[in-house]
């Protein structure tokens, strides 16, 4: 399957070639990824423009040496269709829940009761079932919460996220945005600005964008997109619920959003929807995967400032986050503690570990100097999935701008994840990539 795999990719023009890097051990397999998405020109986007331009309105790249085979659903996306009205009524079917257990319960019920119970209870975004099924009857709200500058750490709320997203800002810095659907936190964040790349999960997940603001360029264009009533900021007033955090630290790093108190708010707002949206269920299995490959560490380096990894805790079947404490400058040794939640007191877990390599780019030279990004999530691309322990290679699909990404192998069969919390890693198509033994490493690279 490997071979395969990357047989399909350099044919599709992500990887180049292989070379074994001599300062590191002979085990040690070295890959560049490359795309041709870095050659597009894009439609200038001007500081202060008030008619500003999606930021994926530029010509669709070609792709040469696809698979034939069509992912379900086949509705397409292409960067011109971001801006398309998102009518109920033109929204896909939900795909049927699907998940496996290799240990069927005592208890378990009728087929018939247990596929009832699937569309009511169970979280499409991580194939469990909630304890309060009200939840999900609900947008979820996808919530930008930051890494930096350490003192905020412990961040409030990561824990009981489904989904996070984790992506490169500027400065060597990364930021989160969580999204929370079967779960509720009195306190998520601290809540910092919003970024191009977050229009991508907010259409995804159809999710309420809760953000302090953004670079004019930014907000103006959100404000400017049918996005517009789905704009969480804070303001004036216990509605949005925005609260201060209890510690001393300065009030722009110390803004958090109550979920819970949030349904009522926004049931005040006239004509914004917040029924249960038609999201598709992913694939969940708790079958471990037949991989060859494995992984007990992944490796990811943004930055001399910013780096983490995720170990693998073989008693729990999970991964535990730990993020760098100081930098690499000076030639210091990377140095790691666990993540944690200060809201719950749980370290940071994950079941699924995705990697995601996306374009990075910029529409024009004043959006370079001020390294406002594109996050090109639209199409396809090559991805990394780590599951119990075992390491997948996979391809992303956008195959519908309002639904979640579908993983699949190369022949584009979907790969199951652990039910559970995913976190998503996202780096560029240049970034560097090797493993070690059962550790992985992916070295993020800039345009």
């Amino acid at each position: 399957m490997t071979r395969l795999l990357f047989a399909v990719l350099l044919s599709m023009g992500w990887f180049t070639s292989c070379k074994a890097n001599p300062d590191r051990d002979k085990r040690t397999e070295t890959i560049s990824v490359t795309s041709n998405q870095d050659e597009v020109t894009a439609t200038p986007f001007q500081p202060g423009d008030e008619d500003n331009q999606s930021p994926y309105d530029f010509p669709t790249p070609t792709e040469t040496g696809t698979p034939t085979a069509t992912p379900t659903p086949t509705k397409t996306v292409t960067p011109e269709a971001v801006q398309t009205s998102k009518k109920t009524n033109s929204r896909p079917t939900p795909t049927p829940f699907v998940a496996i257990s290799p240990i069927p319960s005592p208890a378990a019920k009728s087929n018939d009761q247990a596929e009832a119970v699937s569309h009511t209870s169970i979280n499409p975004l991580t194939g469990l079932t909630v304890s309060n099924p009200s939840l999900l009857e609900r947008r979820p709200i996808a919530v930008k919460i930051t890494l930096f500058p350490r003192y905020v750490r412990p961040q409030s709320g990561l824990s009981l996220a489904d989904v996070v997203y984790e992506y490169y800002i500027e400065d060597g810095l990364t930021r989160f945005i969580a999204v929370f659907y079967g779960n509720d936190a009195a306190m998520a964040g601290p809540v910092r600005s919003g970024r191009f790349f977050d229009e991508h999960i907010a259409r995804m997940y159809q999710a309420f964008f809760v953000f302090k603001y953004a670079d004019p360029r930014v907000y103006n264009y959100y404000k400017n997109s049918d996005l517009k009533d789905y704009l969480i900021v804070p303001g004036n007033g216990a509605c949005p619920p925005f609260v201060v955090g209890k510690n001393g630290r300065d009030t722009y790093n110390n803004i958090f959003l109550n979920t819970i108190k949030f349904k009522d708010c926004i049931a005040r707002r006239a004509g914004v929807d917040n029924t249960r949206p038609p999201l598709r269920s992913g694939f969940f299995s708790y079958l471990p995967p037949q991989a060859e490959q494995a992984a007990e560490r992944i490796f990811t380096q943004y930055s001399v400032d910013d780096y983490n990894y995720w170990q693998y805790l073989r008693t729990e079947n999970r991964y535990l986050r730990y993020q760098e404490v100081s930098d690499l400058r000076k030639e210091k040794p990377a140095s790691y503690a666990p993540l944690t939640d200060a809201l719950t007191g749980l370290a940071i877990k994950a079941d699924n570990i995705v990697v995601l390599f996306a374009s990075h780019r910029f529409a024009n030279s004043n959006e370079a100097e001020d390294e406002v990004y594109h996050i090109d999530l639209y199409g396809s691309g090559p991805a990394y999935v780590f599951r119990n322990g075992m390491a997948l290679e996979a391809l992303w699909h956008r195959t519908d701008l309002d639904q979640p990404l579908l993983l699949t192998n190369a022949l584009e069969a979907p790969i199951y994840l652990k039910p559970g919390v995913t976190f998503y890693q996202v780096i560029g198509l240049k970034s560097e990539t090797w493993r070690e033994g059962a550790d992985w490493h992916f070295k993020f690279d800039t345009p």
